[in-house]
This record gives structure tokens, C-alpha cells and sequence, in this order.
């Protein structure tokens, strides 16, 4: 997952985000979220989000099988229908869900909830605490996937048996899917998809990918994910003559390789808005925050004056500026054996973030006519995952609503607003499919504690208890 925050140079508090967090679980139940005085729901998800913070998960090699065994042992003793699916023994998916009680005709379609079982490696040494010791300190919850995604996890699966406890009368279905390999291949929601789509086909989905901003005037921006960047990674290859370094070639492989790659990066990639990117710098534009930005935001939609204004979001907030095309990346290259052979072969991987509605082919076509060389041939890397295009989730269907409602009677100052994420997660995948995927804002956190793949990942206890409860009401007010 990539949790990436619109604000430019400016560090929200962290005290402003504990006491936030603080505020919407009050705002939400008349008991303080303590760990010791918590409500019920909070106690299991905690139980539940140590237990889970404890199961390695790291991809590679996942072993995701293991999540979704434990998974399954907390739903089939609360009697929730579950399962255990996929092509890998070691790397199951599991699907557990409750079934709607009204007769209504036609029944409204289910409610997804979905987060990832899988975590990014550790580096143990940079770690100051055990990465699978899920110890509470300092206020924080540590440990690998404490941001990404297993807080996400816990609270679904708290919330699943909070209405099943409750006896809820539903008027949807709500399922509950936790997906392998998110972190590399989204092999798991691949095979979902093509294997056993009625199984998890909804109307919407809750997904990671919301993000909470404050602001300069006290205000807080709540970022809902309603579109994320494709990863398109690409290798260049540069074919030349090999020689002895003595003897400069017009057809050096590194030469070429590295102009190709200068032309790319320089290149000025076109401007397009989508649905919600074009809703995002019109709200951010009414906004004190941006004032020295909101001639710029004015003019995007203006291609004549686009790449202008780009260049002065740019100056400001490059994070603003990548939501306006398809970016470029070179990350890695090879060549050569001896510092005096030149080499036959140069090659380079390049980490392209392209929008979702453009196309892989769309993007190819137009970087072999940026580099222009006939040295250089330009190809999709091998083994990365092929996320579809997709159009933005609506910002007007029932979930959504119910997201604003439920942050609002939270925050009545708050500020709502649909993001499109610059990383990726499995939910494009289901997008391209039709369905509405929603990252919801759940877990403050400052930028300064953003440690999602990053070393002593940790998760404020205060957060992750307002979280909860805040997940508990949107999925009321969608499916009861």
C-alpha cells in the first residue's frame, strides 16, 4: 500500500492527531477509547490486530495460508460462513460472509470489505523492536504491517463479528476478504476474479488508501480514495557494438541508453484530469490552505495554460503535480563487465505510475516516439503485475455518502474530499470490474509517523481504537 499525503512542506502536529483521533472516537460512543476502558468491539479488533501483527507474512515468500487459517478460527467460532480459497496451498485468500435478512426485491448488492494479508520484508537491523513481537509501547502498536495493512484487517474482522454478535438485520450481503500478494504479484485477487468472482462481486468496496490532512486553519482534509495510479514498470535495452574502451563508438549501448533515459524523465507528460482528480483541485482551490495554488488549479482544465500551471504546482507540491499525468521514474541500470570493455548490451528499469485511464499500450507507443531511437527497445518488465485501467469510483453512490455522513457527524468542520492514490493496491483490479472501491481515511496518522514499508512501522493505539468504531459506523449505515 502507498499512503501518500497532498500537503506540501507543511507537518501536521502530531499532537493535533492524537487528539483527533481522540475526538471521533468520543464523537462516536460515550466511552473513552482506552485500551482498558475500551468497547467490546475495540477490545477484539485490538485482540485480533496483535494476533495478526504476530503471523509473518513477509512477500516473499507470504505464506499468507496462515492469516486465513486464523481467519477462519475466529469466524467459525462465531459462527460466520467462511472459506478458504485460491491456486496456492501457502497462499490462500479467505472470504467469510453474512447474509442480508431483508426480503427487499430487488436486494441491494453486497458490501465488500477487503485488506491485504500479506507485509513487505524487514531490514532487522534498522528495527529498535522484534518486527513480529506486535508490542505495545509508547502509545504506539509495533510491528510489521501495523500500517499496511493488518489495523485494516482487524477492524473488518471485529466489525464481522460485531454484527453477526448483534444479531444485525441486514438489508446486504456483507462479505469479508482478506487477499494475498498484495505487495508484489496481486496474485490473489487475479485468481479471486477469474476462479471465484460470485464469491466476492459487490456493489462496492471498503479498501486501504484513505489518508486524514490537516490544515493550516485548524481544519482537517479527509482524503477518500476513489483512483490510483497503474504501476507500469518498463526496461529499456540498448543494443551497441562491444569494443575496447579505448575506442569511442558512435554506437556505445551506455550512451544511448543514457540519453534515451534523459529524454524520458525530461519529457513533459500529458496533463489529464479524471473525475476525481478534476473534483480535487477544484475543492483544494476554494481552500486558505492552497490560496498561493488556486490560480494554477484554475487553469488546468485550460491546455493551453495547463503545462504553466503544472510548472508552478510543481515549485510547490511536487505530490500535487504527479496527480496530473503519468510519471516517470528510472530506478535501475546494468551494463558492462570492465570499466575499459564497452558493452554490447545497457539496460534500465524504469518505475512509471501511469493514470487510470490511460492505457499500457497508450504509454509505450508515446515513450518510443520520446526516445526515438532505433537503439533502443522499450518493453514491459518482466513479471510485473498488469493492473487494468479503470474509471474513478462515483462519489455518489450509497457508500460514499455514507463515508461523508459518518466523518461529518464526526468533524463537522471537516473537509470530505475523493483522492486518487500516486501507489497502487489490489482495489484497481476491482474497479476495472465494475465495482466501486472506497480507501477510507480510518487511522490518522501524522506525516512524520508515516511508516507503512518503512523501518519500526508503528500505529498510534489512540488511532487504530477511533478507527474502529469509525469503520463500525459506516458499514451500519451501508448494509443495516
Amino acid at each position: 500500500m502507498f499512503n501518500f499525503s497532498a500537503s506540501h512542506e507543511k507537518v501536521p502536529n502530531k499532537s493535533f492527531f492524537l487528539v483527533l483521533a481522540w475526538a471521533l472516537a468520543l464523537a462516536l460512543v460515550s466511552c473513552a477509547p482506552l485500551l482498558g476502558q475500551a468497547a467490546p468491539i475495540q477490545q477484539r479488533a485490538l485482540e485480533y490486530f496483535l494476533d495478526l501483527l504476530k503471523i509473518d507474512t513477509s512477500n516473499p515468500p507470504g505464506r499468507e495460508t496462515r492469516v486465513a487459517q486464523y481467519l477462519k478460527g475466529v469466524c467459525d467460532r462465531e459462527g460466520i460462513p467462511n472459506e478458504l480459497l485460491g491456486g496456492d496451498p501457502q497462499r490462500l485468500n479467505f472470504v467469510a460472509r453474512l447474509t442480508a435478512a431483508s426480503s427487499a426485491s430487488p436486494a441491494p448488492r453486497p458490501l465488500l470489505l477487503m485488506a491485504h494479508s500479506d507485509v513487505v520484508p524487514v531490514q532487522r537491523s534498522q528495527w529498535t523492536v522484534e518486527p513480529f513481537a506486535a508490542l505495545i509501547k509508547d502509545g504506539y502498536i509495533w510491528g510489521r504491517g501495523s500500517q499496511d495493512t493488518k489495523p485494516l484487517l482487524a477492524a473488518e474482522l471485529a466489525v464481522m463479528v460485531e454484527l453477526k454478535r448483534s444479531g444485525a438485520r441486514l438489508r446486504r450481503d456483507v462479505i469479508f476478504l482478506s487477499e494475498a500478494d498484495e505487495e508484489a504479484g496481486s496474485s490473489g485477487v487475479q485468481w479471486l476474479i477469474a476462479n471465484a468472482w460470485d464469491k466476492i462481486s459487490a456493489e462496492f468496496a471498503i479498501n486501504e488508501g484513505g489518508f486524514a490532512q490537516r490544515l493550516a486553519d485548524g481544519k482537517v482534509l479527509y482524503n477518500v480514495q476513489t483512483a490510483e495510479k497503474i504501476p507500469t514498470r518498463i526496461k529499456l535495452t540498448a543494443h551497441g557494438s562491444a569494443g575496447h574502451g579505448s575506442l569511442p563508438r558512435p554506437d556505445n549501448a551506455v550512451v544511448h541508453l543514457a540519453e534515451a533515459i534523459v529524454r524520458l524523465a525530461h519529457a513533459e507528460q500529458p496533463i489529464r484530469l479524471n473525475a476525481t482528480t478534476r473534483e480535487y483541485f477544484r475543492a483544494l482551490a476554494k481552500l486558505s490552505e492552497y490560496g498561493k495554488l488556486a490560480p494554477a488549479f484554475g487553469q488546468l482544465e485550460d491546455p493551453s495554460r495547463a503545462p504553466a500551471a503544472r510548472l508552478a504546482i510543481l515549485r510547490e507540491s511536487p505530490m500535487l503535480a504527479a496527480a496530473l499525468s503519468t510519471t516517470v521514474s528510472p530506478t535501475m541500470t546494468t551494463a558492462g563487465v570492465k570499466v575499459n570493455v564497452i558493452p554490447s548490451v545497457a539496460e534500465a528499469a524504469v518505475d512509471v505510475r501511469r493514470l487510470p485511464d490511460e492505457t499500457k499500450e497508450e504509454i509505450l507507443e508515446r515513450f518510443r516516439k520520446i526516445i526515438n531511437d532505433p537503439q533502443v527497445e522499450i518493453e514491459p518488465l518482466k513479471g510485473d503485475q498488469d493492473n487494468p485501467s479503470t474509471e474513478p469510483s462515483s462519489r455518489t453512490s450509497e457508500l460514499y455518502r455514507a463515508i461523508e455522513a459518518v466523518i461529518r457527524a464526526a468533524d463537522k468542520n471537516g473537509v470530505v474530499l475523493p483522492n486518487m492514490s500516486l501507489g497502487a493496491t489490489d482495489g484497481a483490479f476491482l474497479r476495472a470490474r465494475g465495482m466501486g472501491v472506497y480507501g477510507i481515511p480510518l487511522f490518522p496518522t501524522p506525516t512524520e509517523e508515516r511508516r507503512a514499508h518503512g523501518n519500526d512501522e508503528r500505529l498510534s493505539s489512540a488511532s487504530f481504537a477511533s478507527g474502529v468504531l469509525l469503520l463500525r459506523d459506516v458499514v451500519r449505515k451501508v448494509a443495516e
